[in-house]
Formats: structure tokens, sequence, C-alpha cells
């Protein structure tokens, strides 16, 4: 399985963007699929998990400005970002769960204020 991210730049705050992840491969659409993100000097996050019937949860501190979204049909899972803040700036990784977890190689995101 490969996951590709893209839609990743540089926005300033309050703006949008939307990223997308196409996987390579026949399980996507039996399987959970997910965004971390990591910023500068933290730890990785969950910022938004998809399972495979639609079902979504969201970390709290992107709740209401972040949708994620599936498209079984392409192989891709889409993050729609909202009014975002500089403190979203990090670098956003797709994943998919099945019997391990497939990572990205990530897409940088960065909220200029």
């Amino acid at each position: 399985v490969q996951l590709v991210e893209s839609g990743g730049g540089l926005v300033q705050a309050g703006g949008s963007l939307r990223l997308s992840c196409a996987a390579s491969g026949s399980i996507f659409s039996n399987n959970p699929m997910g965004w971390y993100r990591q910023a500068p000097g933290k730890g990785r996050e969950l910022v938004a998990r998809i399972n495979n019937g639609g079902s979504t949860n969201y970390a709290d501190s992107v709740k209401g400005r972040f949708t994620i979204s599936r498209d079984n049909a392409k192989n891709t899972v889409y993050l729609q970002m909202d009014s975002l803040k500089p403190e979203d700036t990090a670098v956003y990784y797709c994943t998919l769960n099945a019997a391990k977890t497939y990572w990205g190689k990530g897409t940088l995101v960065t909220v200029s204020s």
C-alpha cells in the first residue's frame, strides 16, 4: 500500500486548504483512514479519522474547522481545512489502518499570521 499526500502549502490565517491522499492497492474501501500532524518540535497527533462506513471523529482543536471525507471509488481521502490558524502549521500525514498502519510521507502546511 502506498499513500501519497498533496495539497499542502502556505496560507494566511483565516484561509483554507484541501489536502488529498491517494492510496494504491485494493484495501482502501475496507479500512479506516486518518490524518495526523506533527508541528515543529512537537509529537505527532491525530487530527481526524474516518472509518469505512463514513463515521468521523476529530481532535478538539480542529472541530468545526476541519472536515475529513473519503471517495472510495477514487481511493482518496480528503481533509478540508477552513479558518486556519498559525498553530495549524505542521506536516500532515495520511494513514490507513489495516493489519498494520500505513503512513504517507507527509505534506507541509504553513499558516502565516
